[in-house]
């Protein structure tokens, strides 16, 4: 993966910032976006001094198609030629039942995390197939597997990343790309506390009673897919803390 080029979306916390460090570590150069430019910032100053890392930041909304655009069509020349696209940029927000929800909320979700991601996915993949190389990692979520109360359409948003990663990758059967849908389960990251508007308390008890995962437990398997030799595809990764077995199937100590 030495000098490998790598584009991350919501690159500034979680899973994103996660993935920018694990890659950052093993000699990959890195184009980072996310909407906090000032985490970027602070994220690209550490990763340069801790190894060397040569970094773009591209700082927008993907939800915002004339940025993504403008942006992503006009890199210098020199990171122009993405190697591995990690599709992370996305969100929960709320618990209320679908019919109850707050429409910008749920409109939200499904502009980032649906939308987003088939934006970004456009304004890249076409130069992978040009170049004939390329690998584009989905961050999906147990989530995507079966609706639970209080998260329809949160849901609704990872099934479709994987549908979008199937069709996408029975579009590229016939190159060399390689697809991967990669979802996890509890990670303990900033995602409760978005998710339930900043109340702490709230978000602290998701992962109550339980060892969840970590950010870099999926920034490891990301780059292990990534990492794998180029006649291996690892199409779908279902990764969960040991004491979950589903979204909802949960044990927790008392």
């Amino acid at each position: 993966m030495e000098n490998k080029l790598i584009l991350i979306t919501g690159a500034s916390s979680g899973i994103g910032e996660a993935c920018a460090r694990v890659f950052a570590k093993n000699g990959c150069r890195l184009i980072l976006n996310a909407r906090n430019k000032e985490k970027l910032e602070a994220l690209k100053k550490e990763l340069e001094e801790a190894y060397g890392t040569d970094i773009l930041l591209i700082p927008f909304d993907v939800r915002n198609r004339e940025d993504a655009t403008r942006i992503l069509t006009s890199l210098p020349e020199e990171w122009k030629a993405v190697d591995v696209l990690i599709n992370n940029a996305g969100l929960a927000l709320g618990t209320e039942k679908e019919h109850e929800g707050d429409l910008d909320d749920l409109y939200t979700m499904i502009d980032t995390n649906v939308k987003g991601l088939l934006l970004i996915t456009q304004l890249v993949v076409p130069g992978m197939v040009e170049r004939g190389r390329g690998h584009i990692i989905n961050i999906g979520s147990v989530a995507g597997d079966a609706a639970y109360p209080g998260g329809a359409v949160y849901c609704a948003t990872k099934s479709a990343v994987k549908v979008l990663s199937d069709g996408l990758r029975m579009d590229l059967y016939d190159t060399p790309i390689r697809v991967t849908n990669l979802k996890p389960g509890l990670v303990e990251t900033n995602f409760s506390n978005t998710r339930f508007h900043g109340d702490k308390a709230e978000a602290k008890k998701v992962y109550k009673g339980i060892n969840p995962l970590s950010g870099n437990d999926i920034a490891e398997v990301a780059y292990f897919a990534a990492s794998a030799p180029a006649h291996v595809q690892i199409a779908e990764v279902l990764v969960l803390a040991t004491h979950q077995a589903s979204a909802q199937w949960v044990w927790r100590e008392k």
